[in-house]
């Protein structure tokens, strides 16, 4: 980066300022293109112990950390909740305590209750990284849509980016808000009524519940999953009606630019959120680079983190 990262965590995209976004953009480019050239680098965590600490489930976004810390060359160790003390009743707080003592130095968190993370990171000395918690944040996630998004567009001052779906249980859609208003993206976010949450004028962006009208123009289109486990029964209709009005398909598609993108961060569920022609389309859908970005992506945080441990200590 051509600044040092500043913080010692990350806990949110939400006050972290365009220069720093834009240099774990750059570095995460370069391991991008380091993990394509099939190279590693090995010695940059050698020596450091990073725990994945996943109270919720995950596939891509404990993976790619898991990947991303061996490629650096850290100790990676996957801590199963379900069968850890947690389950038998030992608190955050406790939980804290105990990875304080095994002495780790990276901490990645996912948590059902928005603000866990940043709480762990008062009480641990390890660097923590929010691996996404309830519905507030998920920063590493909009840092590789971001990516995805400048190595297809070359750039996201600009552009227009429409988030569509259920926003209001997205902490990816208030991630991606939150960077893509920071560094002047136009954003738009499109659903029902029910599912774009109050606040969202107030964070910068343009408001629409019909799919065609918030599509028109646009250079990105971001489809979200339907977080049914988190609804109160009767916020949307049936999935079918769902897809009917505000699912993507190649007619609602049509009103972005031709040569606009499609993107989910998945799972997916086809045929609710978006039509499985759409999701394969190789001309269209950067679903497949998202998920090598993440790795990238996280490849940098851990990176600048440990490059902080080293200047904090």
């Amino acid at each position: 980066m051509s600044l040092p990262y500043p913080h010692r965590h990350l806990l949110a995209i939400e006050g972290l300022e365009p220069p720093y976004i834009a240099g774990l953009l750059d570095l995460a480019e370069s391991y991008a293109l380091l993990n394509r050239s099939g190279k590693t680098q090995r010695d940059l965590l050698r020596g450091r112990t990073l725990i994945n600490l996943f109270f919720e489930d995950s596939t891509r976004t404990r993976t790619s950390f898991e990947l991303a810390g061996k490629r650096l060359g850290a100790d990676v160790i996957n801590m199963s909740v379900a069968t850890s003390s947690v389950s038998k009743g030992e608190t955050l707080l406790d939980t804290a305590a105990t990875l304080n003592a095994m002495n780790c130095d990276l901490l990645v968190v996912r948590h059902g209750q928005s603000g866990a993370p940043a709480l762990l990171a008062q009480k641990v000395s390890a660097a923590v990284i929010n691996a996404g918690d309830g519905t507030h944040e998920h920063p590493t996630q909009a840092l590789l849509d971001a990516l995805t998004i400048r190595r297809r567009k070359g750039r996201l001052e600009g552009l227009t980016v429409a988030i569509c779906g259920d926003i209001l249980h997205s902490r990816v859609a208030r991630s991606n808000i939150h960077l893509l208003t920071a560094m002047n993206a136009r954003v738009r976010v499109v659903g029902p009524p029910t599912l774009i949450p109050a606040e969202a004028a107030r964070l910068g962006v343009e408001v629409f519940h019909d799919m065609r009208s918030g599509l028109r123009d646009a250079d990105v289109v971001m489809m979200l999953r339907l977080q049914r486990e988190r609804m109160a029964a009767g916020l949307v209709p049936s999935s079918r009606e769902f897809f009917r009005f505000w699912g993507l398909d190649a007619e609602k598609l049509a009103a972005a630019k031709p040569d606009a993108i499609v993107m989910h961060p998945g799972p997916m569920n086809r045929g609710v959120e978006i039509d499985s022609a759409i999701a394969d389309d190789p001309a269209r859908s950067v679903i497949g680079e998202q998920v090598e970005m993440g790795v990238a992506v996280r490849m940098a945080v851990l990176d600048v983190l440990s490059r902080q441990l080293l200047r904090n200590a």
